[in-house]
């Protein structure tokens, strides 16, 4: 665990969660202005804010820290050691029509790996975070009284899969055909969550599985939600069984290895198909 300061990077994860979730929370519900991105993405003063909150914790605690925002991009020198991922508001679509779905993401990556990582639920109060080692769930103020330990579990058979494009790997994979194959409809339930808060829930024992396409690498997205599987033992590859970030991209986050086999063996007979 790195402490500096006396404050660990682990809890300033949190700290920085928690005070975008705040924001998050407090102007769920109002008639917030959209900032178009193009392609059908969109921000709200939402997602601004609470990147400003979260940007303020992290910079009065780590300034030498590079950060890179959803909103406000990278931030410090381009090589740097440490910088900070944050993606203030997951899940925006959800956020602006009132559906409470979403999830607050802030990653510390440290030479290529990510070590310390924290996911809020701005409507539960739960924060997911992990040290790169321990995995746990705050529920409090963060006092240890408040934790426990993240245990993944397959019992749920819920497997989240993200539909949103691009598909990156079609016509080899494309994510909405997954949920046609009949093992699939034989042995799970697909949920579509479309926030990575689905990616925690996987690490907390709420779902078997998440399964998305696309390139993650560094992703503000998905950083958070992977650190948190695997520091719980959650078994996590890229889409066709490869080292995470490596090959063609894509993640398969399971609950334990023979669920991660089941999806794996989907996956891969769809690309045979697709080929």
């Amino acid at each position: 665990m790195t402490l500096i300061n006396g404050e660990s990077d682990a809890r300033l994860a949190v700290t920085a969660a928690r005070a975008g979730a705040a924001v998050v929370r407090d102007l769920y519900g109002g008639r917030l202005a959209r900032h178009e991105k193009g392609d059908g993405d969109f921000a709200t003063e939402a997602d601004l804010a609470a990147e400003r909150a979260i940007l303020d914790v992290l910079r009065a605690a780590r300034p030498d820290d590079a950060v890179t925002g959803e909103e406000s991009g990278p931030r410090g020198a381009a090589g740097a050691r440490r910088r900070w991922l944050v993606d203030p508001l997951c899940g925006t679509l959800n956020y602006a029509v009132r559906t409470r779905l979403v999830g607050v993401n802030v990653a510390l990556r440290v030479d290529g790996e990510t070590t310390a990582a924290a996911t809020a639920d701005p409507f539960t109060g739960e924060v997911f975070w992990t040290d790169g080692t321990r995995a746990r769930l705050s529920t409090g103020d963060g006092d240890s009284d408040d934790e426990e330990k993240l245990t993944p579990s397959a019992a749920s058979a819920l497997v989240d899969v993200n539909l949103d494009p691009p598909f990156p790997n079609a016509p080899a994979f494309q994510a909405p055909s997954l949920l046609a194959d009949p093992d699939f409809i034989e042995r799970f339930r697909p949920r579509v969550v479309s926030s990575t808060l689905a990616v925690a829930w996987v690490a907390a024992g709420r779902r078997a599985a998440y399964v998305t396409d696309g390139h993650l690498a560094d992703s503000v997205h998905f950083a958070a939600g992977i650190a948190l599987c695997r520091a719980a033992g959650c078994t996590v590859t890229g889409l066709y069984g490869e080292p995470v970030h490596t090959g063609r991209g894509g993640l398969i986050a399971a609950a334990d290895p023979g669920t991660h086999t089941a999806l794996l063996a989907m996956v891969r007979r769809q690309a045979q198909k697709g080929t």
